[in-house]
């Protein structure tokens, strides 16, 4: 069933926990790896009537040059049907997500979109995503599952 699974969806209630490996935990150790404190996971946002769950939050561990900085993580996986469909998902509830953070208590936490490196590599790197990507000022993080890396960061 993990298939039919999102890991980021604006719902009312708990994500599944049978939707929780899909992917989010190969990012969350690269995540880790790359020096990052996981601080949450979910991170969880009211907005509105609904309750917004973003999978990771994470705050840099300390170091001088990025002291106190913190982002949020949607992770999608694209191993829907359809790669185009999957993105609009993503970009639809990343935009959602986006201002549910600019209006919590916490609107310096930075939001980035986590997709795998083949997904990027053929189709997000390409038109039209990469307009829309480009226009909506998505942050991407490109990783690697196989090895739990962070390929790219892309701001």
């Amino acid at each position: 069933m993990a298939g039919n699974c999102t890991l980021l969806t604006f719902v009312t209630a708990q994500v599944s926990s049978s939707c929780a490996g899909l992917t989010s935990g190969e990012v969350f150790i690269a995540l880790q790896k790359d020096g990052w404190k996981i601080t949450h996971a979910p991170y969880q946002l009211r907005y509105g009537v609904a309750d917004v769950y973003i999978y990771l939050a994470a705050s840099e561990a300390i170091a001088a040059e990025k002291e106190g900085r913190k982002i949020a993580v949607e992770v999608k996986s694209f191993v829907g049907g359809s790669t185009i469909s999957e993105f609009h998902t993503a970009l639809g509830q990343f935009l959602n997500y986006r201002i549910a953070i600019e209006v919590s208590s916490e609107p310096e936490r930075i939001l980035y979109l986590a997709v795998p490196t083949d997904t990027y590599q053929m189709f997000l790197r390409f038109e039209p995503a990469k307009t829309v990507i480009e226009r909506y000022e998505i942050r991407l993080i490109i990783y690697n599952a196989t090895r739990e890396a962070i390929d790219q960061w892309i701001d």
